[in-house]
């Protein structure tokens, strides 16, 4: 099983992107899982209400289906999580746009106050994830999903040595499992 995040937290592995390229269902759910919640955060925090931010969820997650093929890594700070943030700020903003022509627009400069109020980049939570920063819904959905893949001792002896720093024959002792096992 393939990584679901890369070293940085808010990368996705490059093997689910080329698994989701050839339209496969499992790496699309993945995919799904890990992010429609993160682009539903940012269209909230860009000030949608709770069903136009599950639109926009639908739209983003469409584009991104339709152009994943597209997406590069080709520089150091481009990564897939800035690539949908881009996809979602632009949705964001064609909704607020598509609402200046009916009747319940407030005008044209509380209108224009709103799109200026999308940033052009998602606030920067490197520094504060490690399941407990703003980066750490993410990082918990990557983890559950491979959780529910592994045997429940495999999942203890990860945690115990990855995440507790414990020794591996330490923990292979405790669970009753060899180190290379561990």
């Amino acid at each position: 099983m393939e990584p679901l995040l890369t070293s940085d937290p808010g990368s996705v592995s490059s093997s689910l992107l080329q698994r989701v390229r050839l339209r496969d269902p499992e790496a699309w759910q993945r995919l799904v899982q890990l992010y429609g919640p993160q682009v539903y955060l940012w269209a909230r925090q860009s000030g949608l209400q709770t069903q136009d931010a599950a639109d926009i969820v639908q739209e983003v997650l469409t584009a991104v289906a339709t152009h994943i093929e597209g997406f590069r890594r080709d520089r150091p700070d481009e990564s897939f999580r800035g690539w949908l943030w881009t996809i979602t700020r632009n949705k964001v903003r064609d909704h607020f746009r598509g609402l200046e022509g009916q009747a319940r627009a407030e005008g044209g400069t509380d209108a224009q106050r709103r799109l200026a109020q999308i940033p052009e980049h998602p606030a920067d939570t490197s520094a504060t994830s490690h399941y407990g920063g703003a980066d750490a819904a993410l990082e918990r959905r990557a983890l559950e999903l491979v959780r529910a893949k592994v045997e429940d001792r495999t999942w203890q002896a990860f945690w115990r040595v990855t995440v507790d720093g414990r020794p591996v024959d330490e923990v292979a002792q405790e669970l009753g499992m060899s180190g290379a096992a561990v």
